[in-house]
């Protein structure tokens, strides 16, 4: 059996995962960008997109394993674009253009009813709209045994912690304050949910800190 699980997932040193006003140009907002600074120097995100180089390092073997083992994903609207309310039209299939990085089935969570997008490279894009249990549900019925990825924003992970149904949490926190926009952590009491810390490993540009469910620890 999968684990339910939020992997890479960046945040500032003050919890924020985006900054605010986000936008085509600003997907993470302003300046939201730079908590994943330390993924866009990886290797693995350079093969992402077609591009040589990148650092070899602790960020790049944490970058790759939260890509492995993956038999689902789950993610919020926002992630999937910049466009809110209503879909004006099909056009828009998500910001990593005709072969996005998950090449599994994907679960984009949405109060707008929108048809399946089958992509290159394995990856279909779903839109549920009956909630993140119905969500769930799905993805671990697709997923074959393999884990699903909660991949975010701050509002879909915040869900599924909230509602108990995420077994691990890897943050990738970077030293850099934003002071403003969506806060992971606020108003969420993680011991009381049965979390505890599993691992801190420090890598040169993120510390990466795992926590785990307590029963899954024992």
């Amino acid at each position: 059996m999968g684990k339910v699980r939020a992997s890479a997932f960046s945040v500032s040193l003050d919890g924020f995962g985006a900054g605010p006003n986000q936008d085509l140009e600003h997907p993470f907002g302003v300046p939201g960008i730079e908590v994943t600074n330390w993924l866009l120097k990886t290797r693995m995100f350079h093969e992402m997109i077609g591009q040589e180089g990148g650092a070899v390092d602790t960020d790049d073997r944490f970058a790759r394993k939260s890509m492995e083992g993956v038999g689902a994903w789950i993610m919020g609207r926002n992630m999937f674009g910049p466009i809110r309310g209503q879909w004006p039209d099909h056009s828009w299939k998500g910001w990593w253009g005709d072969n996005p990085p998950y090449h599994v089935p994907v679960f984009v969570l949405t109060h707008h009813a929108r048809p399946s997008i089958e992509m290159e490279g394995g990856t279909v894009f779903h839109f549920v709209t009956d909630g993140i249990t119905a969500a769930l549900q799905r993805a671990t019925a697709i997923a074959g045994g393999k884990d699903v990825r909660i991949g975010g924003g701050v509002s879909v992970v915040r869900q599924y912690l909230q509602a108990g149904l995420l077994d691990e949490l890897h943050l990738a926190v970077s030293p850099v304050l934003l002071g403003r926009g969506e806060n992971l952590f606020s108003g969420l009491d993680l011991p009381a949910l049965g979390f505890a810390c599993a691992e801190s490993v420090a890598g040169p540009n993120a510390t990466h800190v795992t926590v785990r469910r307590r029963s899954a620890m024992a």
